[in-house]
């Protein structure tokens, strides 16, 4: 079949797609999908990532303004090419123990109580999830299709529109992954087939093991019994990557090894090595801002719920989250609240991002209940900006400079319900504009808080630590305090993502048989021609 790419204008062979579906939730289908889109990608073929229905507090915003899942963000970029809201036709993001915020094709609409999600949307997301489908199917070659959880929970089978509805939808070639670090891989792997009807299971055309760790010549006969009773080749056994750098798509990934430095940061840390906390909120959202500073030599980042664990730190981050007032009662109720507010009278660093932001000032209110039945709750007063949860919510993307002596560029994005009055113009953390505004033409505002010297910083800029020259910026003031060495350099967040994407697609190759995956597609390892990569 013969389509037109309309981002090349090249006619081309519309291969089959592909669909990582796993044996739980957190098995690295998210990671092993970007490898897949990296390596069709480095093969010359037109990729596009999709997930049917994500379930996610880390979020991305594309350059149309739209908000989808943080996971098909990164696999478009290791796709190379920019997301859309195509690639995520729905987003559910908890904003309580029963109940999440909808996104739709990129835009927010309502939260709903878990019991009346698909008795009241169950059309209407089916709808949205074919129509985007469709429209990537029609640009790109080739579709990385991402499930969810896992395929054969059969009290939410019937309503399941993440995994073999959507396989059938797309008539994909289905794979099943499944995570050997967490043991149980005979029972995990072969009682999902079992569970699978006999036309579902007829699109299983293999089998990956992931997360292997040691010699996997210990594992040859494991593979040979998986094949033998699963009737079904198993594709690789694809070892654990440690720190690979790579975006967690929800809150899951935290206890994965980048983040776990809670209890050991003390045992890490010397007098040249910056400590920075983290405030671990229990609505936590887009923690993948922080990811910069974990690869950033000499500085130890850890989350924490403990306030004595502030005391020993150079700086505190408050992260964003997806419910501003209950993770802030819960700061104050946890003793957090007093100690960071202790930790700014002492001067140490604070930043808040987002809802982090929201929380350092007078108040924030919620008058219509749009996250939280409580109506207002006291912030920490280290701003006076007063903060109003509405229904209207800001997803765009932005750039601008820092308000300060020198000035330094930012950009990130903005994904917000509320706006925060009240903060002097004099005392704005940066000067931006929405980068998705068509000729270049939206006006300057103002963003965020920032004393004078520096020390209090409030911003709604999701990214901003992932921009050069304010990390290297920000660090230096952290180390001038410690009387510790600056830097007049420091890493490229972009580089060290690409060699990222490189080394994962390096050793997806090596351990998985790519050639048995191109026939799953339908195409010829005799006509791949790999690009050269950097």
């Amino acid at each position: 079949m013969s389509d037109t790419d309309v981002t090349t204008g090249v006619r081309q062979h519309r291969l089959r797609s592909v669909m990582l579906v796993g044996t739980a939730s957190n098995v690295g289908k998210s990671v092993l999908c970007a490898a897949l889109c990296r390596i069709f990608a480095q093969d010359g073929i037109s990729v596009a990532p999709f997930k049917a229905q994500n379930m996610s507090l880390n979020a991305a915003v594309t350059p149309s303004g739209a908000e989808i899942g943080r996971a098909q963000a990164m696999q478009a970029e290791a796709a190379g090419i920019e997301p859309t809201e195509h690639m995520n036709p729905v987003l559910l993001k908890p904003t309580g123990e029963m109940s999440s915020q909808v996104i739709v094709q990129g835009k927010a609409v309502g939260t709903v109580a878990a019991r009346d999600y698909f008795a009241d949307h169950k059309a209407k997301l089916w709808r949205a999830v074919c129509e985007s489908y469709d429209h990537l199917r029609e640009r790109f070659e080739l579709i990385v299709i991402e499930g969810a959880g896992s395929p054969v929970e059969l009290n939410l089978k019937e309503r399941d529109i993440a995994n073999m509805r959507a396989a059938e939808m797309a008539d994909a070639a289905v794979i099943l992954v499944a995570d050997i670090d967490r043991g149980g891989i005979f029972a995990s792997v072969l009682g999902t087939l079992l569970l699978l009807t006999p036309s579902e299971r007829a699109r299983v055309c293999g089998i990956i093991v992931n997360r292997f760790r040691g010699d996997p010549s210990l594992f040859v006969e494991g593979v040979q019994i998986l094949e033998e009773r699963a009737g079904i080749p198993v594709l690789g056994v694809v070892p654990f990557i440690k720190d690979l750098q790579i975006d967690e798509e929800d809150s899951v990934g935290l206890r994965g090894e980048r983040y776990r430095r809670e209890e050991d940061h003390s045992t890490v840390a010397d007098d040249l090595t910056l400590k920075i906390a983290v405030v671990r909120i229990p609505y936590i959202s887009n923690f993948t801002d922080l990811d910069p500073l974990f690869i950033e030599p000499g500085v130890d980042v850890y989350f924490t719920v403990h306030p004595q664990e502030l005391e020993q730190a150079d700086a505190i981050i408050i992260p964003g989250s997806k419910n501003t007032i209950s993770d802030l009662l819960w700061m104050r109720e946890a003793g957090m609240a007093d100690a960071i507010i202790r930790a700014a009278q002492a001067g140490k660093q604070i930043l808040g991002i987002c809802g982090g932001f929201q929380m350092l000032g007078e108040s924030v209110r919620d008058p219509e209940g749009q996250e939280s039945p409580i109506t207002e709750a006291p912030g920490l007063g280290l701003h006076p900006g007063v903060t109003t949860i509405s229904a209207v919510k800001r997803t765009v993307l932005v750039h601008g400079q820092v308000a300060d002596r020198v000035s330094v560029p930012v950009h990130g994005y903005e994904m917000h319900m509320g706006e925060t009055l009240g903060i002097p113009v004099d005392r704005a953390f940066a000067h931006v504009q929405d980068a998705c505004a068509q000729s270049g033409q939206a006006p300057m505002r103002h963003d965020g808080y920032r004393t004078d010297d520096g020390q209090v910083i409030g911003t709604y800029l999701h990214g901003v630590l992932h921009n050069d020259a304010f990390r290297l910026t920000w660090l230096n003031r952290l180390r001038r305090l410690r009387r510790l060495p600056e830097q007049t350099s420091g890493l490229v967040v972009s580089e060290v993502r690409a060699r990222a994407y490189d080394h994962l697609a390096d050793v997806v190759r090596t351990h998985v048989q790519i050639d048995r995956l191109y026939e799953c597609v339908g195409k010829s390892t005799a006509s791949v021609t790999p690009l050269p990569t950097a």
